[in-house]
């Protein structure tokens, strides 16, 4: 297992190899940042963005969190990370990109599903349920068609990708750039069992990219 002494020995490689390889690159982002694609992506150590699309630095802003929501456009409420994020990618880094990447086997998306810390107080669990109850209309949706099994996880999973394209559209100046021609938001689900990323079409489906 990897603890904080294994990740500066890391840091260590690193500074001697890739840093110096990419001594250039690193001069250049020193002076600032110009990402072409934000991505919206799970906390889960499993999936890294820049690992899955074999990115460098520089080239992905990326926000994680608890099965890759967004919130809603709101000013309580006091969900505001991911707004603060979106907001500078948009406005200020002007990306023209965004893609919201959900992925296997999923803690959150089990949470919401199996509602395991339904009325728990914040610090044991109601943090958490207070995030993922986000998911509250799309898991009943889905308990509805596929019960509470294997194939309402996967569902539950693509689900996620889903509700935080349609909360990103909640936020004004996401339609005003959509419809301007000068912002696109992608859909995509890594399977973590087989390594298969599926990109999603604009009805809504799924499927290996």
């Amino acid at each position: 297992m990897t603890d904080f002494s294994d990740l500066l020995t890391g840091y260590h490689r690193f500074r001697g190899n890739g840093y110096q390889e990419q001594h250039e690159r690193w001069a250049e982002l020193s002076e600032g940042q110009n990402p072409r694609v934000m991505v919206i992506a799970c906390s889960d150590s499993r999936v890294d963005p820049a690992q899955i699309f074999d990115t460098s630095p520089g080239e992905i802003f990326v926000v994680r969190n608890i099965a890759n929501l967004v919130p809603p456009f709101e000013l309580g409420g006091g969900r505001h990370g991911v707004s603060a994020a979106l907001e500078f990618a948009v406005t200020q880094l002007e990306v023209p990109e965004i893609v919201v990447l959900g992925h296997g086997a999923c803690g959150g998306v089990h949470a919401a599903l199996t509602r395991r810390f339904e009325g728990k107080a914040p610090g044991a669990g109601g943090f958490i349920a207070h995030w993922v109850d986000m998911l509250d209309e799309a898991r009943d949706r889905v308990v509805a068609e596929h019960g509470e099994g294997e194939e309402a996880i996967r569902a539950l999973e693509l689900e996620t990708v889903r509700v935080s394209i349609a909360n990103l559209r909640t936020f004004p100046y996401i339609p005003e750039r959509e419809a301007a021609g000068t912002l696109k938001i992608h859909g995509a689900y890594f399977a973590i069992r087989d390594g298969v990323l599926h990109v999603m079409d604009e009805s809504g489906a799924f499927a290996p990219a």
